[in-house]
């Protein structure tokens, strides 16, 4: 599939990124703009766990179970996609659809997580599954972007949609004009907004989450653990990441205080983690679609603009970038996607 399309992609988190990369390699002439810097948004405040996980009744759950081969095939395309697969242990919460894993016994665990102070008798372990630096990934993807001559202009909002009656036929910045053949709103939890201008009603709220980041001893955690006291997981430079559901913004669940509750939490159930510091404790605000599906494909009654909106936009970047990228270079819809479109919003009742 080759394609001369000048497409301009809003957004370079990774899910924008994932775009570029696949829709550059097809040949497309590639811009991507970026209001503030490189994964400035949700995607710099992701715990980025690569799982297969969803809900019994999720229409997408086809994504989610590509999601880790997906990821798979980027790296072997990008040498400079870093991904840990070091495998997940989960215990004491609901079972709910897992993944494809194993049920270990406490022997088993006290291998796969040295450092446990109080291993449950069973766990399920997803040997499958790892983590990235979603910072550093969405780095890679536009570098692979790039490569295949796509351009990535940061600090560079969009201002308005140049038009011809119902096509869009570019985007306003600043500086300049830009025309395009299609434009991508893949802007995180700024989509909604620019859908609008182009007079659409895309139904996406915030939904925050707490990332929180840790100065710790190296090998603490090999894997990810996922547990009712914590869900933790240890970076390639040693952070210690750990992530935490957003109750309120009452003084008491700020980050700040959710990080030292976390901590204790990880203290009294690692050896060796007593020298924890708090490094970075925030609020990541993810978008939300009204019915917690993706929204993705062409704008209802407006040509040249296509949205890509979705939570978790980590793990289903690398699928979604491929079959959206496939489905707007040959103009054949992608069956995948079908859940996920637009118009099931516009749709009369």
């Amino acid at each position: 599939m080759e394609s001369n399309q000048r497409i301009v992609i809003i957004g370079a988190g990774i899910v924008g990124a994932s775009l570029a990369y696949h829709l550059a390699s097809h040949g497309a002439h590639v811009i991507v703009l970026e209001a503030q810097a490189i994964a400035s948004g949700v995607t710099g405040t992701s715990f980025a766990w690569i799982h297969t996980t969803h809900g019994n009744a999720d229409p997408t759950a086809h994504l989610h179970s590509a999601a880790i081969a997906e990821y798979r095939r980027l790296e072997t395309e990008l040498p400079q996609l870093k991904i840990h697969w070091g495998g997940a242990l989960s215990y004491g919460g609901e079972a709910g659809n897992m993944p494809p894993a194993t049920l270990v016994s406490r022997e088993q665990i006290c291998t796969l997580e040295p450092k446990l102070k109080h291993p449950p008798e069973h766990a399920w372990h997803a040997a499958a599954e790892g983590a990235l630096d979603a910072v550093a990934a969405t780095h890679a993807l536009l570098a692979g972007a790039q490569a295949h001559g796509a351009q990535v202009l940061t600090h560079t909002p969009v201002l308005d949609f140049s038009r011809d009656g119902s096509s869009v036929t570019g985007v306003k910045t600043a500086k300049e004009n830009i025309a395009a053949d299609l434009v991508v709103l893949a802007a995180g939890t700024a989509t909604a907004s620019l859908a609008a201008m182009l007079g659409a009603t895309l139904p996406i709220t915030t939904s925050p989450a707490i990332l929180i980041c840790y100065k710790a001893p190296a090998n603490l955690v090999q894997g990810i653990i996922s547990s009712p006291q914590m869900e933790i997981r240890q970076g390639a430079d040693g952070c210690l990441l750990a992530a935490e559901d957003y109750l309120d913004d009452t003084p008491d669940n700020q980050p700040a205080a959710v990080a030292q509750r976390t901590a204790a939490a990880i203290q009294d159930e690692l050896h060796g983690a007593t020298g924890i510091e708090t490094e970075l404790a925030c609020v990541g605000w993810r978008p939300m679609p009204a019915d917690g599906i993706p929204i993705i494909g062409p704008l209802p009654n407006m040509c040249g603009a296509y949205v890509c909106a979705m939570h978790p936009g980590v793990i289903l970047a690398a699928v979604v970038g491929r079959l959206a990228s496939e489905e707007i270079i040959t103009g054949k819809a992608a069956p995948a996607l079908a859940p996920c479109r637009p118009d099931r919003f516009s749709a009369p009742k």
